[in-house]
């Protein structure tokens, strides 16, 4: 299992680094063993390896280029881009731990020197909202999860100790692709039947407490005329639940999506970010070509 800072690795921007230092693996595996079939297994890696990284890289390419910048006031509900002013939300600001600078986002590795190599000794990375503001209103953003390319790295050490830290800091131009979801007020995005069916999974998981509400001849279980009452108190229940938060103040938040689409940070240009995306897909895309040549050969 990939734990979360490794996950985070991966996500910032190693990925396609990784991916072509382990080609390099792969194609000393076919050197190594030399023989027809060690090739064919090396190559047939090195294909299936690039795929993933080529469908990664177009995946993400399609998704900037293809999404429009959505205006904060007017955005819809759903998958969307924004683009504005990083803000800190109201309340306590954010420091960074490793350079104590004020701060929207941090990220940082620390590694210690052991012999040649720098092995990892701590790191971690900010999970606290952030607000966007385009001159029509504000969004807060959830950085949980996301894919974050920032201009504000920096490393700094010793022989034996070195800091490696990504920011976002306020004013920052960010542009942030993902789902907008309204978290109160009127215009919530609630699932009535959803909650229904949550709230009878709690009471269930409490059987004691479900048969002392519910079992009304006290025979030590629910039938069908009970459990349609206990439904029925759950939908009023969810009813109370709901009206008040539609009577609360509306939060926009733009937060990770499901359905496995991308979702990107970025306090760079976002052109040049579906730039990149484009060349290492077409980068993995001749490692496709190239290896599927030297299939054909053998």
């Amino acid at each position: 299992m990939i734990n979360a800072e490794k996950r985070a690795d991966w996500q910032f921007k190693y990925a396609n680094f990784w991916l072509t230092g382990g080609n390099l693996v792969i194609l000393l595996f076919g050197f190594h063993v030399g023989s027809p079939l060690g090739w064919r297994i090396a190559l047939v890696l090195l294909a299936a390896a690039s795929v993933w990284a080529w469908l990664a890289n177009l995946r993400r390419y399609r998704t900037v280029a293809d999404t429009a910048t959505t205006r904060i006031a007017t955005a819809p509900q759903g998958y969307i881009e924004i683009s504005g002013v990083g803000k800190h939300p109201p309340g306590d600001r954010l420091i960074s731990p490793a350079s104590k600078k004020p701060c929207l986002w941090y990220r940082y590795r620390i590694e210690r020197k052991r012999g040649d190599k720098w092995v990892r000794v701590d790191s971690g990375s900010s999970h606290d909202t952030f607000a966007v503001d385009d001159g029509t209103g504000q969004m807060l953003v959830d950085p949980e999860g996301a894919e974050i390319h920032t201009s504000h790295t920096e490393t700094r050490g010793d022989r034996q100790y070195r800091i490696t830290e990504w920011l976002l800091i306020p004013n920052d131009r960010i542009y942030v692709i993902g789902e907008h979801a309204t978290l109160g007020g009127a215009h919530a995005a609630l699932d009535k039947k959803q909650d229904i069916s949550a709230l009878l999974a709690e009471w269930k998981r409490d059987k004691t407490t479900l048969l002392a509400r519910f079992d009304a001849d006290r025979d030590g279980e629910i039938s069908l005329e009970e459990w349609e009452a206990a439904r029925k108190a759950a939908a009023d229940e969810v009813d109370r639940t709901h009206l008040d938060t539609r009577l609360q103040e509306s939060v926009h938040l733009i937060r990770k999506p499901g359905h496995r689409r991308p979702y990107l940070i970025a306090n760079r240009d976002i052109e040049g970010v579906a730039r990149r995306y484009r060349r290492w897909s077409g980068f993995h895309l001749v490692v496709i070509v190239c290896t599927l040549v030297a299939l054909a050969m053998l």
